[in-house]
């Protein structure tokens, strides 16, 4: 009689998925506020808008849901190479709460969903402790999410990850960029190094053409180990951005934002301006991170073609009310950001011109 086939000696354990559950518990449950609904196993997760109907009622007359979703690309493969995978949950979050927060929107709750070819979970439980730190960066909820065991479809040890994020914004409160105006200011916040973008030319020039191992120190990179490098989580700038908006008439003060994210500054900003206007900004008003001189040089790559790849710096951007600036500067510095006025917007044809 032949042998019986099973699940588990098909590639997928249902023990394996069990025990990950049992691990992820109080990493997901620590996001929880009083607005989630808890429901033991249930198929959805539950969040309330109004949970104080008051506050609801104050914050929210005509409220506006929006959703995020974007994945952490392949910045994953360099954590999967050291086995270091507790970060890449915040570049997860990040890469979705600030681009809600681009419209002014505060995240309410974020979904996860990571892929592997064997479930280890040991290996799921760091992922998921990142995502869940994330979340509590962002002040937003981890109610619910999906890990999919697949080893036909993934080598050994390869993973992938995707979020999904929905927030809330009062509708006359949304940014969208129309109010911006010729001679608004600028504002850039620090980026903390590459973030999760541009990772198919860094790799290639760390680990194709110099032949670095993840492992190695680089005297360019202050002596860092290059993997620390890569790996450094994005920035997530909910709180003090949340914070900041709650203070001004935004549509008034805080014309438009833009996320830093795949084509730099001159693919993001451009998204926001009306069509009569440019960015004008000036290249040397803020210090660069050494991993982006460092890439450019060993390529070489060409200046345009870093600043359409990489962030160079900067990872969220403002552009605000002439008159305002200063202030907003002060209490965006006052909330922990490193910030810089790196330029203006000008009359044009709705494009970043670099100076």
């Amino acid at each position: 009689m032949a042998k019986s086939i099973t699940y588990e000696n098909s590639g997928v354990s249902i023990d394996a998925n069990d025990e990950m559950v049992e691990r992820i518990h109080s990493y997901v449950t620590s996001t929880f506020g009083p607005r989630v609904i808890k429901l033991k196993n249930g198929f959805a997760g539950l969040f309330r808008l109004d949970y104080d109907e008051r506050i609801f009622k104050k914050n929210y007359k005509n409220p506006v849901l929006v959703a995020c979703t974007d994945g952490v690309g392949s910045k994953v493969q360099l954590a999967a190479e050291i086995k270091k995978y507790d970060t890449v949950g915040i570049d997860l979050v990040a890469m979705s709460v600030n681009d809600m927060l681009v419209q002014g929107a505060e995240p309410l709750f974020f979904l996860d969903y990571i892929a592997v070819n064997k479930l280890e979970p040991a290996v799921i439980a760091e992922m998921v402790k990142g995502v869940a730190a994330g979340c509590k960066m962002a002040d937003c909820a981890l109610i619910g999410g999906e890990t999919a065991e697949m080893p036909d479809t993934y080598r050994k040890d390869d993973f992938d990850m995707a979020g999904f994020a929905v927030g809330i914004v009062e509708r006359k409160k949304i940014v969208t960029g129309r109010n911006i105006c010729k001679g608004d200011v600028i504002i850039g916040l620090a980026s903390s190094g590459l973030h999760s973008n541009g990772y198919a030319l860094a790799r290639n020039i760390c680990f194709r053409k110099l032949k670095l191992r993840m492992t190695d120190k680089v005297d360019e990179l202050e002596g860092q180990i290059v993997g620390n490098v890569l790996l450094e989580p994005t920035q997530i700038y909910v709180k003090p951005i949340v914070k900041l908006l709650s203070q001004y008439k935004v549509k008034k003060i805080v014309h438009g934002m833009a996320h830093i994210t795949g084509g730099g500054l001159v693919g993001n900003i451009p998204r926001i301006l009306p069509k009569n206007c440019d960015a004008s900004i000036r290249k040397e008003s803020w210090p660069k991170h050494p991993i982006f001189k460092f890439l450019q040089e060993k390529g070489p790559v060409d200046e345009e073609e870093m600043y359409r790849v990489f962030n160079m710096g900067i990872g969220y951007v403002l552009v605000v009310a002439e008159d305002f600036a200063d202030s907003i500067e002060h209490k965006l510095a006052r909330y922990g950001q490193t910030v810089y006025k790196i330029g203006r917007v000008t009359g044009g044809t709705g494009k970043v011109v670099l100076k």
